[in-house]
């Protein structure tokens, strides 16, 4: 009679998948354009540049004079232009199955009542790699070097916008030096109202005019507004509540609205048209991909390869429409 037992092997499940070009685009989209400054319409996002893009400004000179029989051109046209050249980035990520397939196997059951989760092991991992770009594109918006040893994917704003101050392209009176020590509560309300103070008459009350804010200056805010620092408003703040007086609720301050940005330093402000201020990208372009390659096929291992490839930049129209705070 024989020994030998009839053993059953579970069937290995290959979720090697590859999404390229337009396809990619939504999963990418997912990853870049949640970084909170684009999520929250802080933005105006170019959506498909190829390879690069020139942003064009147009600004002309006093256009109405004295009506006469003769045709005498009295105004001056002056045509602004910036490139916007999207960067080639990828992310090259090897994950063991055996770390994360708890998580996953606990997603797909859902955690409560009526949640659906991804139901395949590919999904979950794109969306677990689409959030952690999505927060490095956030900080890259604003604190991003190309230079630098990290956070270096592409330059963002506070770069740009200091090289073209230096150049002499933004107004020195819209050139608003930081305080020393850095801002906290008590010097907040001070600090934002010299920032709006140098905004140019031509574009104070403007709908899409915002004060840029990191996250620590909108906390020194709500807590300034609250009366817990020397700002005058009293013990307990406005309308007597506190900081209870804040419920996520919009910031302004001296009639320009104030927008929250995450990735921005902790001691540095700006003011601009959210029309001003690009993100750029190509979600249709064909070298973008995203790919999770199952390498059991390839070398029996238990280990799963991400790869998302994908390109992204910011830039701004017109330097003298910029209030700088640094």
């Amino acid at each position: 009679m024989s020994n030998l037992k009839n053993v059953q092997l579970a069937t290995a499940v290959n979720i090697t998948t590859t999404y390229a070009g337009e396809f990619a685009g939504e999963y990418i989209a997912a990853a870049l354009l949640s970084a909170s400054t684009i999520d929250d319409g802080g933005l105006t996002v170019k959506a498909n540049i190829a390879f690069k893009e020139v942003i064009k400004k147009l600004a002309t000179g006093a256009l109405v004079s004295p009506a006469s029989c003769d045709f005498t051109p009295n105004s001056s046209v002056t045509l602004t232009e910036r490139i916007i050249q999207p960067v080639e980035l990828q992310v090259n990520l090897q994950l063991c199955k055996y770390d994360f397939v708890n998580d996953w196997e606990s997603q797909s059951m859902g955690y409560g009542l009526g949640q659906t989760l991804p139901p395949k092991f590919s999904d979950f991992l794109i969306a677990h790699v689409a959030s952690e770009v999505a927060q490095n594109t956030e900080f890259c918006i604003w604190q991003g070097d190309t230079a630098a040893a990290t956070n270096n994917s592409f330059d963002g704003f506070e770069k740009l916008i200091a090289a073209s101050a230096a150049a002499g392209d933004i107004p020195a009176d819209q050139q608003v030096a930081a305080i020393a020590g850095g801002l906290n509560a008590a010097n907040i309300i001070q600090e934002l109202s010299k920032v709006v103070d140098a905004i140019p008459a031509q574009l104070y009350g403007k709908e899409d005019l915002f004060v840029y804010v990191g996250s620590a200056a909108a906390k020194f805010y709500v807590q300034a507004l609250g009366g817990f620092a020397a700002n005058g408003l009293g013990a307990n703040g406005v309308s007597n509540m506190g900081t209870q007086w804040w419920n996520n609720g919009s910031l302004t301050v001296n009639g320009v609205k104030i927008f929250v940005s995450p990735g921005l330093s902790a001691n540095k402000m700006y003011v601009a048209q959210r029309s001003n201020l690009y993100f750029g990208t190509g979600l249709l372009n064909s070298t973008q991909e995203v790919k999770v390659l199952d390498m059991s096929d390839l070398d029996a291992s238990n280990n799963v390869r991400m790869v998302m490839r994908f390109t992204s930049a910011v830039q701004f129209g017109i330097a003298s429409d910029i209030v700088e705070y640094a």
